[in-house]
């Protein structure tokens, strides 16, 4: 599983114009599953991302997490995280799971988030969206579970 997390100060998606999901202050996830993950992956990508100290506390340094600042999370569906691109002039897209274990996993993702309390807002697996953001410091991060 591949997340590319990004700090912000708001986000929103929308899909046909219209918004379909929106945050304020948190965390943008671009959330990608591989052919290979299971729930344990899940489960690694949701604490890392909840408790991962990148919020700035009075000093300007990182030591607060998701919960600790009370943040929201928007969730985005996003296969071309695993796009590979070492070959030919166009990405190969195989090592991503395909879309049944995709968005079964990604809704795995988003309910668990939800469990710890957490707002947790989506766009929809397999729509073509449109995702604008305001990042916050800009602080942006790739995460990875052990699959390459």
């Amino acid at each position: 599983m591949r997340a590319t997390i990004q700090r912000v100060n708001e986000a929103s998606v929308k899909i046909d114009g219209k918004i379909v999901g929106k945050i304020n202050t948190g965390l943008l996830v671009l959330l990608g599953v591989h052919g290979d993950d299971t729930e344990k992956d899940v489960d690694w990508m949701v604490n890392k991302i909840v408790y991962l100290r990148i919020f700035s506390n009075a000093q300007g340094n990182f030591d607060h997490s998701l919960l600790d600042i009370e943040g929201q999370l928007l969730v985005v569906s996003q296969f071309t995280l695993y796009g590979d691109s070492k070959k030919g002039r166009r990405p190969n897209f195989s090592a991503a799971a395909r879309p049944e274990l995709a968005n079964a996993l990604y809704e795995k993702f988003v309910e668990r988030t939800k469990a710890m309390g957490i707002d947790t807002q989506t766009g929809q697996f397999g729509a073509s969206m449109e995702v604008s953001l305001v990042n916050d410091g800009p602080v942006t991060l790739n995460l990875n579970t052990d699959k390459t």
